[in-house]
């Protein structure tokens, strides 16, 4: 199968892109950077952004298989960034696809998309888009995820969108590395009473049903035109999760607590000085504070059903695997460099 993996050289992409390679399939890689440690596995690398939407269908020639894992992920951020990867990109991706006669396309979205504030607490994909977000992120995600699914069947192109909840494990940039550097610092509070769980997606799962959507997105398959929750389909408690990590790290657990609505009203200042001085991301936001205050954690039946999926890597030896690896990285929060 040959392969292009958008976003390849990133924490989820890299995982997709190890795992086709391992089974021998061809692999293209378009990524903001040239990703040298990407070239050894014979990996062939396209430097462009998926805003540029001339570099996209070129990277598209040849290709069987699209796995669009490229996006901007922030907890806030301005509504221009966001939707220019987000939903520009994803355009981009599939008029790509359509004009290079690619045949199947995987798109990574995030169950965000989903999330109006309140409790989730083992409900499946029928659940619908809330009818506001707080902010662009996933506001522009579920718009990316309306347009790859309505492009299933169109111009021979089959469409599928995954989303895995809350990634995590080695070389994670962003999710446990941000946590952990912010419980050695002393910022951490329980938002909320703490009895809130969550579904985790350990990255090599993550990457695994990536690869089950791919290869039974056919003619006539059930997969065409779905989405599907991925996780470990066995929610924690939040914040008992967090502290046994960090007890195995050494680091205090964090018993400090605030209410919900004091997060939420100190998302909302912060957002509005992050909108008069736009510089970084704020430690608060009312999403954020809402995240860490419900239980959100899915129904991933489906995903059983029709890709096949299970959770290979346990919880618990997904955290031996990410323990160990920071050990081995030297670094106290194993963030990639």
């Amino acid at each position: 199968m040959r392969a292009l993996v958008t976003g390849g050289g990133g924490f989820l992409g890299r995982y997709i892109v190890e795992r086709l390679v391992a089974r021998g399939d061809a692999v293209r890689v378009l990524g903001r950077r040239r990703y040298p440690e990407l070239e050894p596995l014979g990996v062939e690398t396209v430097q462009a952004d998926v805003r540029d939407e001339a570099a996209v269908v070129r990277a598209c020639a040849g290709i069987e298989v699209v796995f669009h894992t490229a996006a901007h992920v922030v907890v806030w951020g301005r509504w221009r960034d966001c939707y220019e990867t987000n939903v520009q990109g994803t355009r981009h991706v599939l008029t790509g696809c359509q004009a290079q006669g690619v045949r199947r396309l995987v798109y990574t979205s995030t169950p965000s998309v989903i999330f109006d504030g309140s409790d989730l607490c083992g409900v499946n994909e029928t659940v619908p888009y809330p009818a506001r977000y707080t902010s662009a992120y996933p506001a522009t995600k579920a718009l990316a995820e309306r347009a790859v699914i309505e492009a299933n069947g169109r111009h021979g192109l089959l469409t599928a969108a995954l989303r895995p909840h809350l990634l995590w494990g080695p070389r994670d940039p962003h999710l446990l590395p941000t946590i952990l550097q912010r419980a050695r610092a002393g910022q951490l509070v329980i938002v909320g009473d703490g009895a809130n769980q969550v579904d985790l997606t350990y990255v090599e799962n993550g990457a695994d049903a990536h690869l089950l959507a791919a290869d039974r997105l056919t003619p006539g398959s059930p997969v065409a035109g779905q989405v599907y929750f991925i996780s470990q389909g066995r929610p924690v408690v939040l914040w008992e999760f967090l502290n046994q990590v960090f007890r195995k790290l050494g680091i205090a657990p964090v018993s400090r607590r605030i209410s919900r609505r004091t997060a939420r009203v100190l998302g909302a200042v912060n957002e509005l000085g992050y909108r008069l001085l736009p510089v970084g991301e704020p430690r608060i936001t009312r999403l954020l504070a809402d995240e860490l205050a419900t239980s959100h954690y899915f129904d991933i039946s489906k995903a059983r059903r029709d890709l096949g999926y299970e959770p290979r890597v346990s919880l618990e030896e997904g955290l031996e695997r990410f323990i160990a690896f920071l050990d081995r990285s030297g670094a106290p929060d194993g963030k990639m460099p």
